[in-house]
């Protein structure tokens, strides 16, 4: 299937998940997470859920962060040049809804892309070689090409891989890791 076909069909698998079921399977993933070897590192990105579009909850995965004294960073979006500025997440920070729904932080300590370990992506579907398919924006095609060689990328979804994801490009940025509420997947 195409990006475009997969975006289509995903949008439609999330939005018949109930909310108990989008704490559930959130719960789930966070719980997957815990197993994997990646907490030996500072910085971590997340993205903050858009409930709207039933996206992972991802406030069990800043729990986790907090409890073992990490380094959080969130992002916001500017829709202008299509790409993000980061910033320490910290009691301080005043978050607050942007015009599409996305919970961005208003203010904070800014941290560069350099400096960012781990990055936990949101997607709606991926393949079985790592590709993955998002909102098509672009935004974390932008970021995770600026991000150092080594950072680790996790895909976090509710539903498990597609074979194949038929129009992938070359520019396109693989998942290390992609985790399910039923498995782990390793790229």
């Amino acid at each position: 299937m195409t990006k475009a076909e997969l975006r289509t069909a995903y949008k439609l698998l999330r939005k018949q998940l109930s909310e108990d079921q989008v704490e559930h399977l959130s719960l789930q993933i966070a719980n997957q997470l815990l197993t994997l070897p990646i907490w030996n590192h500072a910085f971590y990105h997340t993205f903050l859920s858009i409930t709207e579009h039933k996206e992972v909850n991802t406030d069990y995965i800043l729990n986790i962060l907090s409890g073992k004294d990490k380094h959080i960073v969130i992002s916001k979006s500017d829709f202008t040049t299509i790409e993000m500025a980061h910033y320490l997440l910290t009691d301080s920070t005043t978050i607050k809804k942007n015009e599409w729904n996305i919970p961005e932080p208003l203010d904070g300590i800014s941290i560069a892309t350099d400096k960012i370990d781990v990055v936990f992506i949101p997607l709606l579907a991926f393949d079985e070689t790592g590709n993955r398919v998002g909102y098509g924006k672009g935004f974390y095609d932008k970021f995770l090409a600026n991000c150092k060689p080594k950072t680790l990328k996790i895909g976090l979804s509710f539903f498990e891989s597609e074979t194949q994801i038929s129009d992938v490009f070359e520019s396109d940025i693989k998942l290390n890791y992609c985790v399910t509420p039923e498995k782990i997947y390793i790229f």
